[in-house]
């Protein structure tokens, strides 16, 4: 997206909610990259950006050797908005002064009082207003640099907001990314449309156009292949390659026995049906059930299941021959590094499950068209692209899928068994109307084994238990409340319908302390 017009810059500088400021100003219909501190300058030169924001941190100001955005920020005639660290670096780097606030730390809901009316206020807060905002900060600017001017104040912060309205600079003690400043992202549009002067044009039938010219552009007559997951990101993948050079795409959709029900069907239906996607399926459950036999430690399954997976995924490939590329669904938060400050920079980038270590093994090169996405803006694009809405907004589904909702062995017969339950579970799901409140949602098949009475019989069978969460990104996640009468109606029809089950539990645990999937 190198050479997209209109880029807001944003430099990270450690915070937690970083990733919020990129989505607010996409959400503004600018486009937004992040780029860590020590690769600002870099990523300035390659973005040509027309505005800049400064992340909040964990450092403070005062230590020797805490982080600074380029000097010549400062100078290139552009608006900047700091917000808490990037506040007081921007006052620090222009010759203010920082200090720790010993009596007035602020963390939580604050109220902060609007002095003086402002671009970034129009719409927003009028003078006299006293809206609420989320602060997080031990230390405040206690002497402003030249040129700039409180214009809203709180009792911890004398300098909440502050401006320099003649070089467009502008510092936000608080957060205005983060859902608990209610008026935020209104400010942060502000920010973009009023003060930038962006037009907010950045669309997803713009980065699929733009997108599909790059992959033309990349692959040139090369040829490409895919592999599928049955989820969400290899699927938009496949169809925007697909779209940009046809047949030059072959996609294969590994069958490790380890799906949920009908996943290959509908697979197969939409990509050789509906788009005419060339697709080879390939059938590998017994291969995967041989190897998981008595294994049960979970970090040993998934291991196993990553390699076996790249083994058959790179059989299919030379058997189809010739390819130069590979394709992935990486997504931007697994591309942007983040920053540790103990032992400097750290760059955590996780590899995609389904492909480890594949490229540099078959000395292919990557085509990531999605790497510059968040995951509703994947949906989005998935919409654009004409993908249907089922398909669009399905939970997420691990690579190493139901054998991590298996603790203990995993077998052909107990993997039925839970897809069955599992569908059943979907189903009053859906029938509720809930699927789309819910981030995620699965059963899990215990090694457990209980006691129970069906007719006059007793039966010993194994025990259910049900997940569903919430969460914004998979970061954290709470626990979705069902009514009991949903989770009485869903217990009796699986253990009617689903043989070999006969007691279910419901998960209430949130993350943290627990994960997401069982293992």
């Amino acid at each position: 997206m190198s050479h997209h017009p209109d880029t807001i810059l944003i430099v990270d500088f450690g915070s937690q909610v970083t990733q919020l400021i990129a989505r607010r100003i996409r959400e503004a219909g600018v486009y937004s990259e992040i780029a860590p501190f020590m690769s600002a300058a870099e990523a300035f030169e390659r973005l040509k950006p027309k505005g800049i924001i400064l992340s909040g941190g964990p450092a403070s100001v005062a230590d020797a050797g805490s982080p600074r955005a380029p000097q010549h920020f400062f100078e290139a005639g552009l608006p900047i908005l700091g917000i808490c660290y990037g506040q007081q670096t921007m006052c620090e780097q222009l010759g203010g002064k920082v200090e720790a606030s010993h009596d007035n730390r602020e963390f939580g809901r604050a109220e902060i009082t609007v002095n003086t009316s402002s671009g970034l206020f129009d719409g927003v807060w009028a003078v006299g207003d006293t809206p609420t905002v989320w602060m997080s900060h031990g230390d405040k600017v206690a002497q402003l640099p030249e040129g700039f001017v409180p214009i809203a104040t709180s009792t911890g912060a004398p300098f909440a907001v502050t401006a320099d309205e003649s070089r467009h600079f502008y510092g936000v003690q608080f957060h205005p990314e983060v859902v608990h400043t209610p008026d935020g992202a209104k400010l942060i549009s502000n920010f973009v449309h009023n003060v930038c002067g962006l037009a907010g044009d950045w669309t997803m039938a713009e980065y699929r156009s733009t997108k599909i010219a790059e992959i033309r552009e990349q692959v040139g007559t090369g040829k490409v292949i895919c592999g599928l997951s049955g989820g969400v990101d290899s699927a938009v993948a496949a169809v925007l390659i697909h779209e940009a050079i046809g047949d030059q795409l072959t996609c294969v959709f590994v069958d490790h026995g380890l799906l949920r029900m009908n996943e290959r069907e509908q697979v197969e239906r939409l990509f050789r049906d509906h788009y005419n996607i060339p697709l080879v399926v390939v059938d590998a459950e017994q291969r995967f059930m041989a190897g998981l036999e008595g294994v049960t430690d979970p970090e040993k399954k998934r291991k196993f299941i990553g390699a076996e997976f790249i083994n058959v995924f790179e059989e299919e490939a030379k058997k189809i021959g010739g390819a130069d590329f590979l394709a992935q669904g990486t997504l931007y938060p697994d591309v942007i590094e983040s920053v540790s400050f103990t032992g400097g920079p750290s760059v955590t980038i996780k590899s995609h499950h389904n492909v480890g270590g594949l490229p540099e093994r078959m000395n292919m090169q990557l085509v990531e068209p999605l790497r510059e996405l968040f995951k509703d803006e994947v949906r989005a694009l998935g919409r654009e692209l004409g993908l249907p809405d089922v398909f669009v907004g399905r939970h997420p589904f691990p690579g190493p899928g139901l054998a991590i909702r298996i603790p203990g062995e995993v077998t052909k017969e107990r993997c039925d068994i839970l897809r069955k339950a599992d569908l059943v579970y979907l189903e009053e799901i859906r029938n509720a109307g809930l699927y789309d409140d819910i981030w995620q949602a699965f059963a899990v098949l215990l090694p457990v084994r209980t006691v129970g009475v069906m007719g006059d019989g007793r039966t010993y069978d194994s025990v259910c238990a049900l997940r569903a969460v919430t969460s914004t990104d998979g970061m954290t996640a709470d626990v979705y409340p069902f009514e009991s009468a949903f989770l009485s109606r869903t217990a009796t029809r699986i253990v009617n319908e689903v043989k070999g089950i006969n007691r279910v539990v419901y998960d209430y645990t949130s993350k943290p302390p627990g994960t997401i999937e069982w293992e």
